[in-house]
């Protein structure tokens, strides 16, 4: 089916990681900080945010591809704007991914430290991928991108008894 775009689909592994990953990583610095549990439980973040990173970059990937059909039908420097904020997410992702590495090979003094630090970067993740998203939704519900794939959903046909709720 090539006229169904993948990048819609790909999105909501990385968006949903994204608001997810804050409150895992909160939760795992406090038990480091509390000792309730060994620095290796922290790869549990880590693991999460290389699939955040990843799943973000396959999407990207897959919406460079969808783009050129997209801008079809809405201004390029609309779709740019929705680039650029997946662009910035991506790289703040990449660093956050950097730090959350470094919790586990960081001398044990300054564990919780880097822990606490990268446990505030997923929270400007999340608000980066909440703002690309929110661009990419304004694309397809304010800006009629999804037409760009094929015709528009047909009306539904109205309510028995003459539709308009009497």
């Amino acid at each position: 089916m090539p006229n169904v775009p993948l990048h819609p689909a790909l999105v909501h592994l990385p968006l949903g990681l994204a608001i997810a990953v804050p409150f895992v990583a909160v939760g795992l610095a406090l038990a480091l900080w509390k000792g309730l549990l060994p620095r290796r439980a922290w790869g549990v973040a880590v693991g999460l945010q290389v699939l955040l990173l990843a799943g973000g970059v396959a999407a990207q990937l897959a919406g460079e591809r969808d783009s050129h059909v997209v801008e079809r039908v809405v201004a390029e420097k609309l779709v740019d704007a929705h680039e650029e904020r997946a662009e910035a997410f991506l790289w703040a992702a990449g660093v956050v991914l950097a730090a959350s590495a470094a919790v586990l090979f960081v001398p044990a003094s300054a564990t919780v430290t880097v822990a606490a630090v990268a446990a505030a970067g997923t929270l400007v993740v999340a608000g980066l991928g909440l703002l690309a998203g929110k661009a990419g939704g304004e694309l397809v519900y304010l800006h009629g991108a999804a037409s760009a794939h094929g015709a528009p959903a047909p009306r539904a046909p109205d309510r028995p008894g003459g539709g308009d709720g009497d």
